[in-house]
């Protein structure tokens, strides 16, 4: 793979694998505090000159090694904490290897590691990104694949379910109450696809019939008291495993495909050939434990991870460099299977909102990385929202310069091509572009450059010639290592409006007429396009669907953003306006103007929409909803986050009163009558509208609304209802809030997945003894640094989502988070890495807080720190 030199790995100094690995036979001995790990590697050295075998491990205790049967003595080997390494080896070999490792003292949670306690919990393995090298010595890089063979042995009562990566080969009794399992995986894959997991498990189960006649059974696995809420999740496992075969022609390819919850894992979920594990929060769903965000969440991810099949497993990528190959991809093709099972418009509009809220903040601050990097010192540090959600959008951009037949066509010919193979970007987009003969080259330039492009269109309308000219200019921002830009290919996609809303067929010079709307692909520094034979345009609509992941300035004032908030036949682009008269709107509240024209304008444009019972309650809810706080901060500089905090709820509290309590009580009354918690998308879009009018109406009529949001909680039918209107207390400062969170605490106290949301709504409080309330929880039994989805739940949400409170003016939410920084890094590196990134926007701040924030950084520098979070804190930093 690509070398490291003082830690750093460039993806420039990369070298294909001197050695390969043809197959893999694993034996274990499994035990809580002890497990035997015996390795077969048969090897295949890749070129003619002899070169020295370099194994990669950590953590484990070496027990025997041999080389085609024979003994190695200790002058033939080196070993040390992170390589075994043996010179003049056959060019065909078998090395044997036998290794001891402790799962119960991993709290890592990347290896082979202990879920829940040495009692009751069970066994399972995280491989991705470098987590193999914790079960035996092994090539573990990606472009390294091979076809395993697992043996498993265990106690038959502690381990009665045993299962690893492929197709059941086996099984039978040991002496003194063992047994076995053998797992077989016919596809060569890279070791951190490897998968095993060994307990107590219970089981649903479901047999499915591919498109290619394929029987395959399905399995889903959770402790007993979890199982019953995984009937969601297979469901959405069938309408994935369909939407795949008839969107993308992929099948699945073994005889069984299963799934695994747990509560302690890293990550959301991990796509294992055959056997994917799942953070239990993105898999159990049931309605009283779980919102309609919950179900949203569970099918998305079901079906990512199952979409990895093909993107990501058959075809894995070359090197960590090349990540978003398999998560960019895989994430535009979750992306388009919820808007296919769902609302379009509304993916869109969430999928925008995740990238604005993430990924643009990541890349205005010293995080900012391209899609593809140049090099890393901790590779966990690098599955971030650019690499997931830009990568996704520079598919999308593909996708849409391609068009759908030719984007299918390119995507069979990717996988054609690359089957079983470690592919990179540049293989990637010319599969694609030989669909039709295009070159897509130019956007490696989006793969190989950070930060966000600006984009300002200006139009002007010339009534003698009948033409509209559109003028465009992109700049690139310097960010860290890249103080200079290239100009991007960006396809704008967009419509010219008359003053009835309706779009007018656009014609360019040199073309045909385009039936109301098209897509320029601009791809210089400037450019102007001149369409003719216009009539009177009211607006121009620009960027329709978000068509390029930039920052827009197209130089409207309120007037036309209200018109096209009443008229926009794309759904995307009318919430976007909506946005965007509220950021003005903002910015005149933020300014301390005595009169915000803007904000009368949103308000009173919101108010001739709020009545209109056509107009879908999902949409109306997001067109009622400002943007969060977290992306209107960024054009706050410096940032005073208490301020920034005032003016963002002085739009809600002038919108509350422009609509009126007699408006928001009627309409909650009629949608709070409709409801009967069913889970179809037209229920979930009057919950929607439902909650967002009670978050409203209790600006204005606080008594009683909070009076019926408290009953509502207290009568509620399904966790979304419930959850809401705790929420919607807490907001409001509800003398109600506190009986309901001590209900919600008692109710859900032996659930860790629905618990997790009571921590979260009080880390989310922007109140001023919230410092206080987050570290008393710190202190609760049901609180631990160890469990990754607990950190989340409170210290996350309190330092990303809640900024008036993180950045109270004395400090000391920083000093809270430095104290649990220290702490949970001797725990969980790559937990602490990911809470780290929460104090990146430090030198955006005011002279105070930026003062305050700058020392509890340089405390936490001058710590012995984990990689992956001195990583974090060095480039946070500068």
């Amino acid at each position: 793979m690509s070398s490291a030199q003082n830690g750093v790995v460039r993806l420039a100094d990369y070298v294909a694998p001197a050695w390969r690995v043809d197959e893999v036979e694993l034996e274990f001995d499994l035990g809580i505090s002890v497990t035997q790990v015996r390795a077969r590697l048969h090897l295949r050295r890749s070129g003619v000159t002899p070169q020295a075998l370099v194994l990669d491990g950590a953590g484990l205790q070496l027990q025997a090694i041999r080389v085609d049967g024979r003994e190695l003595a200790d002058t033939q080997y080196t070993l040390d904490e992170t390589s075994l390494r043996i010179e003049q080896l056959p060019a065909v070999c078998v090395l044997e290897t036998l290794a001891l490792i402790d799962p119960a003292a991993n709290s890592a949670l990347s290896g082979l590691y202990l879920s829940g306690s040495a009692e009751h919990g069970f066994l399972l393995t995280q491989c991705e990104a470098e987590g193999f090298r914790r079960i035996t010595w092994y090539p573990d890089r990606p472009d390294v694949l091979a076809k395993f063979h697992v043996l498993l042995r265990a106690d038959r009562q502690r381990f009665p379910v045993l299962l690893a990566n492929g197709n059941p080969a086996g099984s039978g009794e040991l002496e003194d109450g063992r047994h076995w399992v053998a797992w077989v995986d016919p596809h060569p894959k890279p070791c951190y696809l490897f998968a095993l997991v060994a307990g107590r498990l219970e089981k649903i189960e479901q047999e499915y019939r591919t498109a290619d006649g394929r029987a395959v059974m399905l399995r889903i696995f959770a402790e007993g008291d979890a199982i019953a809420r995984c009937g969601y999740a297979m469901d959405a496992l069938v309408r994935a495993m369909r939407w795949d075969e008839q969107q993308y022609g992929c099948n699945y390819d073994l005889d069984v495909f299963h799934i695994v919850a747990t509560h302690d894992f890293n990550m959301g979920a991990m796509e294992n050939k055959g056997l994917n594990i799942f953070n239990a929060k993105y898999l159990l769903a049931d309605p009283q434990h779980s919102s309609d965000d919950d179900y949203a969440h569970v099918e998305a991810i079901v079906a990512h991870e199952y979409f990895h099949n093909w993107t990501g497993n058959r075809v894995t990528c070359r090197d960590w460099f090349q990540l978003s190959l398999k998560e960019g991809l895989t994430v535009y093709r979750e992306q388009q299977f919820s808007a296919d099972m769902n609302s379009a418009t509304l993916k869109r509009i969430e999928d925008v909102q995740i990238l604005r809220r993430s990924q643009f903040i990541e890349d205005a601050g010293p995080l900012a990385h391209p899609v593809r990097p140049e090099q890393y010192s901790a590779i966990d540090n690098f599955y971030t929202a650019t690499v997931y959600d830009k990568g996704a959008e520079l598919v999308r951009m593909i996708a849409g310069r391609l068009g759908a037949a030719a984007w299918r066509r390119g995507m069979d010919e990717y996988f054609l091509r690359h089957d079983g193979e470690a592919a990179t970007v540049e293989q990637f987009l010319a599969a694609l572009g030989s669909a039709d003969g295009s070159d897509l080259s130019p956007y490696l330039r989006w793969y190989a450059q950070a930060g966000t492009p600006q984009l300002q269109a200006r139009g002007e309308y010339d009534a003698a010639q009948r033409c509209y000219r559109l003028d465009l200019q992109q700049h690139t921002p310097a960010t860290p290592g890249q103080p200079h830009k290239q100009a991007l290919p960006i396809p704008l996609r967009l419509a010219l409006l008359g003053d009835d809303g309706k779009a007018l067929p656009l014609r360019l010079h040199d073309s045909a007429d385009a039936p109301g709307e098209r897509v320029l692909e601009f791809d210089s520094d400037r450019a102007r396009f001149e369409f003719q034979d216009i009539d009177a345009p009211r607006v121009a609509s620009l960027l329709r669907g978000f068509s390029a992941p930039v920052r827009l300035d197209a130089g409207l004032g309120a007037a036309d953003l209200a018109f096209l908030l009443r008229f926009e036949s794309d759904g995307f682009n009318r919430w976007e306006a909506a946005q965007q008269l509220a950021r003005l709107a903002f910015a005149g509240c933020l300014a301390g103007a005595p009169v915000v024209p803007e904000l009368g304008t949103w308000c009173d444009t919101l108010a001739e929409l709020f009545p209109q019972a056509a107009l879908d309650p999902a949409l109306l809810a997001e067109l009622l909803t400002p943007p969060e706080l977290n992306d209107l901060a960024q054009s706050c500089d410096p940032l005073d986050p208490a301020a920034a905090h005032t003016a963002r709820e002085a739009l809600e509290q002038a919108l509350a009163q422009r609509l009126g309590a007699n408006a928001l009580r009627a309409r909650h009354a009629q949608l709070l009558q409709a409801e009967r918690g069913d889970l179809d998308g037209a229920a979930r879009a009057r919950r929607r509208l439902l909650n967002r009018c009670l978050r409203l109406w209790l600006r204005v009529e606080p008594i009683a609304a909070a009076a019926m949001a408290a009953q509502r909680y207290a009568e509620a039918p399904a966790m979304t209802e419930r959850l809401a209107c705790l929420a919607a207390l807490l907001a409001a400062g509800a003398e109600q809030a506190q009986p309901a969170l001590d209900d919600f605490a008692c109710r859900y106290d032996a659930d860790p997945v629905t618990l997790d949301k009571w921590f979260v709504l009080q880390a989310q409080a922007p109140r001023s003894d919230t410092v206080e309330r987050v570290a008393a929880l710190m202190a609760h039994p049901r609180f631990s640094l160890r469990n990754p989805n607990r950190v989340s739940a409170l210290l996350q949400n309190f330092a990303v989502r809640n900024l008036p409170a993180f950045h109270r003016p004395d400090g000391a939410g920083y000093v809270l988070i430095e104290q649990a920084l220290a702490q949970i890094d001797a725990l969980n590196p790559t937990t602490a890495a990911r809470l780290a990134t929460a104090l990146k926007d430090w030198a955006r701040l005011e002279p105070a807080r930026r003062r305050l924030l700058q020392a509890s950084l340089q405390r936490l520098v001058r710590r012995d720190s984990s990689q992956d979070l001195a990583d974090i804190l060095r480039r946070t930093l500068g």
